[in-house]
């Protein structure tokens, strides 16, 4: 299957809650672009569920977003380990922490 995304991709383990409306479910960034993350969790939403997302530095750091789930792989828990599973999700708005953000996003790309 071809990639279709254009913005260069940076490994990036970030906590983070998500969830339809209120972040309630927990997951970890695999990794972060300008323009959206993946979310590594055994929960996935349906392609194009709207998501609510609170990341979290190493510097207790928080950012708040939105976003539309692109595409999603559903995995069982006991597998997470082994086999990639998660969901991609296209950044629509980033409320609070946009400079943060920013920063870890260009701190990986000079690297």
């Amino acid at each position: 299957m071809e990639d279709k995304r254009n913005d260069r991709r940076f490994r990036k383990r970030l906590y983070l809650k998500y969830g339809e409306g209120e972040a309630t479910k927990i997951g970890f960034t695999e990794d972060i672009s300008d323009t959206g993350i993946f979310i590594r969790s055994p929960v996935v939403m349906a392609p194009n569920t709207m998501l609510t997302v609170e990341l979290k530095t190493a510097a207790e750091e928080i950012i708040h977003l939105k976003g539309r789930v692109m595409w999603a792989k559903r995995v069982p828990q006991n597998m997470m380990h082994r086999i990639k599973g998660g969901m991609g999700l296209l950044i629509t708005e980033i409320s609070t922490g946009r400079d943060v953000y920013d920063r870890l996003c260009k701190e990986r790309s000079r690297r």
